[in-house]
């Protein structure tokens, strides 16, 4: 009989999603674990994998195109299979459901307020079973992958769950500690319970199970209230910060994604003569991209193709929503000032001479404004509506370009930490946002924000702030300039700085002297390593 796919909930904030690009098309043979397309959301593209075989009878949606979650994306059959009666059917019940959620609209809204009451701490995450067919009502741990207490760093495989159809890698989404197992191995458990608790070790995992236990009851009220039932059903693994994918150690095959294994077929790469970095040797997208042997047949080269109305992203869609509130919300008044980088400069190449991390301009201009920063705490504020909150903690923002947008993480406590850890640190957030690898904790709770541009020739320019922070600093290229110095004209070299400042929390005396302690500081670096 045909199965219904329908466009999955990959978070709790998601709404709508978009294919990205189909890696099938009707009329083709599709396996259990054959990768389907690639879906992206507002935060990450990630791959979708069939459950089942069959032949692929119907596309619903095309490429590019954004659909709510839960729309029917696909459908999978016997070949031949008329699907007119199962699509008609679906649209009905789907018709239905959405009356009911209407009618329940306040139920749902006082229980649903009642179940955030009771919030899990900072960096805990709760992982559940999940729901990976329609027919699919409970799960089993094969194995574990991990043990309590054990550290887990993002794409690292958690355990492997059996279901009715297959047995899938569970990885995780998220760096953290091991903190609770629900389950043994070998045991099964129903959809949506609760396998795993990661966090960030030492948290009362008595206290998080009650805290969910309060949620879940809440939740299920609204559930019964709403009939949501289909919502459950398509709750997959990435709802619980998850990823699954189709595990390959049985009968000798190699371990390889399946995104692996279509980058490998493209580039014509043997697969059995890479090395996978991946746990138990799985070879990862990253391994095939950066495979030195011989390759065989070149990728083709894809050019840009011209669109009249080109849909926009999910990432696309969030930036633009947030920076029209923040520049129609938010007063901004500009500040500008030229600094003088001759020490800097001279500063970086010691530096760089004994350090075995890099340290770049923009690493030097974070350190100088979280020293500046912790002086002018007014600066370092949020607007909250009815309040100014003056936070005692520095977390700055680095904005990041990627090729759907801007990320913007975080570098935290940034005034207690070393010129050379913060290096580290932007270099290794960089690289997570350019392979859309972020986690939630790694771009919240910025107090203020730094935007470099000067990498690309670019003078000086205006950053809108990235509510709800008072400010946001925009960075310049360095440029070598004939400079006045005790009253000679001698070569020299200048950067400039602007600081966008939101009228309502930071004055504009207030903005200035911040501005005047940071030339001090860039000027002078040995003054903010005091």
């Amino acid at each position: 009989m045909a199965e219904i796919v329908r466009m999955p909930k990959l978070s709790d904030t998601m709404t709508e999603g978009v294919v990205a690009k189909w890696h099938k098309k009707v009329g083709d043979k599709v396996k259990s674990g054959d990768l389907l397309a690639d879906i992206e959301t507002d935060k990450a593209t990630m791959e979708f994998e069939s459950f089942q075989d069959g032949i692929l009878l119907h596309i619903g949606i095309p490429e590019k195109q954004a659909v709510p979650v839960d729309a029917i994306i696909a459908v999978l059959g016997k070949e031949g299979e008329d699907i007119k009666a199962i699509l008609a059917d679906a649209g009905k019940a789907k018709q239905t459901e959405v009356g009911t959620k209407q009618d329940a609209t306040v139920s749902n809204v006082k229980q649903e307020a009642s179940a955030q009451k009771q919030e899990l701490p900072k960096g805990v995450e709760v992982v559940r079973m999940p729901k990976l067919s329609d027919t699919m009502t409970e799960g089993t741990i094969e194995k574990w992958h991990k043990k309590v207490g054990d550290k887990v760093k993002s794409g690292e495989l958690l355990a492997d769950i059996a279901t009715d159809k297959a047995t899938m890698e569970f990885e995780s989404f998220q760096d953290g500690v091991l903190i609770y197992q629900g389950i043994k191995e070998g045991q099964p458990v129903a959809v949506d319970a609760i396998i795993a608790i990661l966090g960030k070790g030492g948290e009362d995992v008595n206290a998080i199970l009650a805290a969910v236990g309060t949620q879940s009851e809440a939740k299920a009220e609204v559930k019964q209230a709403v009939g949501a039932t289909t919502a459950t059903t398509q709750k997959v693994a990435a709802t619980a910060n998850v990823a699954v994918k189709t595990s390959t150690t049985s009968n000798g095959r190699i371990k390889a994604s399946p995104l692996a294994k279509a980058l490998a077929k493209e580039k014509g790469i043997d697969l059995s003569r890479v090395n996978g970095s991946g746990d138990g040797g799985r070879i990862t997208k990253f391994d095939i991209e950066n495979y030195k042997g011989g390759s065989g047949a070149r990728s083709n080269f894809v050019g840009v193709e011209s669109f009249t109305d080109e849909p926009a992203s999910q990432m696309r869609k969030t930036i633009a929503r947030r920076l029209l509130e923040s520049k129609n919300g938010a007063p901004h008044f500009y500040l500008n000032i030229e600094v003088d980088m001759d020490s800097a400069i001279s500063s970086r190449e010691a530096i760089n001479k004994i350090s075995e991390v890099k340290v770049s301009f923009n690493d030097l201009v974070i350190k100088a404004c979280a020293s500046a920063l912790r002086r002018h705490p007014r600066v370092n504020s949020s607007w909250m509506g009815d309040k100014i909150r003056l936070n005692h903690h520095i977390h700055i923002g680095m904005a990041v370009a990627v090729e759907d947008g801007l990320l913007v993480p975080v570098i935290r406590f940034a005034d207690g930490k070393a010129i050379t850890d913060i290096a580290a640190e932007t270099k290794d957030l960089g690289k997570k946002a350019k392979e859309k690898k972020l986690q939630p904790q790694d771009w919240e709770g910025n107090t203020f924000t730094v935007s470099n541009l000067g990498m690309f020739g670019i003078e000086s320019f205006t950053s809108i702030i990235n509510s709800p922070e008072s400010c946001i600093l925009s960075v310049g290229a360095i440029r070598a300039v004939p400079v006045v110095k005790n009253g000679a004209v001698v070569p020299g070299n200048t950067m400039k700085l602007t600081l966008a400042c939101d009228h309502r929390s930071v004055d504009g005396a207030t903005g200035a002297a911040f501005l005047q302690t940071l030339k001090t500081f860039i000027e002078n670096p040995v003054m903010m390593f005091i």
